[in-house]
C-alpha cells in the first residue's frame, strides 16, 4: 500500500464583478508538501465566460491564470513570488483578495499521488 500524503487545494475562480459574489471555476492549485508538489491546472471556457460575463476580457484573464502557472513552478519566470519556498507561493496564490481571479478556500485531504488527485479534482470541480 502506497504512503498516503497530507495535501492542500483551492479552486481558482473567475469573478467578473466581485460586488455581486458569483464566480465561474476555471482551475485547481494542489500543494503536497510530502511530495514537493505545487501545480496548478486551468481551462478558460470562453463560451461559458461569455454567457456569464460577457464584458470580460478572455486575453486578460488567461494572462492572470498563467501567473498561477509560473508562480507554482517556481524560479525567475514566477518573479519574486516564483522565488519563495513552496509553500510560500501556495499561501500567497491562495490568500484572499478581491480580484477577479481569487481561489476558494483551502480545503485538506490525503493522497498517495498528488498529480492524480489535482486532475480528479479538476474534473469533479471545474469541467
Amino acid at each position: 500500500m502506497q504512503e498516503k500524503h497530507l495535501f492542500e487545494y483551492a479552486v481558482i475562480r473567475v469573478v467578473p464583478r466581485v460586488e455581486r459574489e458569483e464566480f465561474l471555476n476555471v482551475g485547481v492549485i494542489l500543494y503536497c508538501r510530502g511530495q514537493r508538489f505545487l501545480h496548478s491546472i486551468y481551462h478558460l471556457n470562453e463560451d461559458r465566460l461569455c454567457a456569464f460575463a460577457g464584458e470580460v476580457d478572455a486575453q486578460e484573464l488567461r494572462e492572470r491564470l498563467k501567473v498561477f502557472e509560473r508562480i507554482c513552478l517556481g524560479g525567475r519566470d514566477g518573479g519574486t513570488i516564483g522565488q519563495l519556498p513552496i509553500a510560500e507561493r501556495f499561501r500567497w496564490l491562495t490568500a484572499t483578495r478581491s480580484t477577479i481571479v481569487q481561489t476558494s478556500q483551502v480545503h485538506p485531504g490525503l493522497t498517495a499521488d498528488a498529480q492524480q488527485t489535482l486532475e480528479r479534482l479538476y474534473n469533479q470541480l471545474v469541467l
